[in-house]
């Protein structure tokens, strides 16, 4: 049973922030986004800090902008199809305890997943003879699941939304033909939105309050906020001869301080009433504050050109995803501080890939990828439910003119189905598992001048 105490400082605002930005599966670990070039995506984003030609390093790595030819203009956009089908049950809390009582009524929430179209644009032009300037437009971060309002998870999650936005400048000098320095700054605007359904119905039953049972007062709340704030990235290239490079980068973690964050409770009638007695300055509109850092980065990367035809290309990116091990936000409202745990750990992403060039106008490409999840079993949710993903990718390069290149990437995603095993703040239960599937569709045209 639930004391007065403990329902009341629940802080819903806190599991919504943290929620939304703690959890993910788009595609890379986590919330995290590679899609940022059609042409590294259909090798599977090998050698994407050190191949020749590709716009996108102005981001991946600046110092790698030393392999790219002239002036040159790059928009891209990728096509990410995301599926998530849950099945399994969910019972309310019962007189012995989590879980035991009778089940929670509603559907399985249907395709929980979305199709997002995720752009990109890059500008890079030589500085006399041995320096670069660049400038980027990506999305590193981002991801949507909405299940039906009335789904069997619905005190778990309904809507989560989070989005990033960079805006990068990028600068690199050559020591000599062999070996670049690069670095970049950018200003980083971050986005969430996140629903979800409260069980008032448990929380005043568990107090004794007559006229009320589990699942009989739902209310809902609606958590949003954003932030902006800054990161760099510093970049190394280093060629053993003309045919051989290794690139090194690192990107910055971006801490991102949410100070406006805006919680909104829509609170059944005769619960609003007791509520506005028992709890007073509980589950009213509020503000509220937290600081999230977006996990740094460091990627080791390698491209061999063979001959005139055979390119082949290998990364490896380890993720410092266990600065996501609490979160603690701070509330405007009478609700006191809460401080949530999650226990991520860092990942690492490994692919390999080859490029077979056909003729001056026409490239194949094709990779392999392990892309390891930061969550655990014990920690996982329904916000969306995480799991390691290997790929298989496929590209092509149509070089229409000396100044015109167009590129296509696909990459498909097999993953295993992850479990869920979740209590909510009302001590409401929910088990089951997800059928995940993922599919992503690049394109780009680079114009060189």
């Amino acid at each position: 049973m639930l004391s007065s105490q403990n329902l009341f400082r629940l802080s819903l605002l806190a599991a919504g922030v943290a929620g939304v930005l703690l959890s993910g599966h788009a595609h890379a670990a986590a919330f995290q986004l590679k899609e940022n070039s059609a042409k590294a995506q259909g090798r599977a984003f090998a050698g994407s800090a050190s191949a020749p030609g590709d716009t996108a390093v102005v981001v991946n790595n600046p110092a790698a902008m030393r392999l790219l030819e002239g002036r040159q203009l790059s928009v891209g956009v990728s096509a990410i199809s995301f599926g998530a089908d849950f099945k399994g049950s969910g019972n309310y809390v019962g007189a012995t305890g989590a879980g035991t009582g009778s089940a929670i009524s509603g559907g399985d929430g249907g395709n929980a997943g979305t199709i997002a179209a995720v752009p990109s644009i890059y500008f890079a032009t030589p500085i006399g003879d041995n320096m670069h300037l660049g400038a980027s437009l990506t999305v590193p971060y981002g991801f949507k699941t909405e299940y039906d309002r009335d789904w069997v998870g619905r005190y778990q999650g309904i809507k989560t939304e989070l989005q990033a936005i960079d805006a990068g400048i990028s600068f690199s000098y050559d020591v000599n033909p062999w070996v670049s320095f690069g670095a970049s700054v950018f200003a980083e605007r971050l986005d969430v939105d996140l629903s979800n359904a409260i069980d008032f119905g448990t929380a005043l039953y568990a107090q004794g309050v007559p006229g009320f049972t589990p699942g009989s007062a739902d209310g809902y709340s609606r958590v949003k906020g954003d932030s902006t704030d800054m990161g760099f990235t510093l970049g190394g290239l280093f060629s053993i001869d003309e045919n051989t490079h290794i690139g090194l980068t690192y990107r910055s973690q971006v801490d991102h301080k949410i100070d406006n964050g805006k919680a909104t409770f829509d609170v059944p009638g005769q619960a609003a009433a007791v509520l506005a007695v028992a709890a007073a300055g509980q589950y009213i509109n509020t503000g509220g504050s937290a600081k999230v850092i977006m996990p740094a980065t460091a990627t080791a990367s390698f491209t061999h050109i063979i001959n005139d035809h055979w390119l082949i290309a290998a990364d490896v990116t380890r993720t410092a995803w266990s600065k996501f091990d609490k979160i603690t936000v701070d509330f405007d409202s009478a609700q006191a501080d809460n401080t949530l745990v999650f226990n991520y750990r860092d990942t690492t992403f490994v692919s390999v890939g080859a490029d077979y060039k056909l003729s001056d106008a026409l490239t194949f490409r094709g990779g392999l990828a392990y892309d390891q999840t930061p969550t655990t079993v014990e920690y996982r949710d329904v916000r969306v439910p995480d799991t390691t993903r290997r790929w298989l990718s496929l590209g092509l390069t149509w070089t229409s003119s000396p100044s015109s290149e167009w590129n296509l990437g696909y990459t498909h995603l097999f993953t295993s189905d992850p479990t869920v095993d979740e209590t909510s703040v009302t001590s409401s239960t929910l088990a089951g598992s997800f059928d995940v599937s993922g599919d992503i569709l690049a394109g780009s045209y680079t114009y060189k001048f």
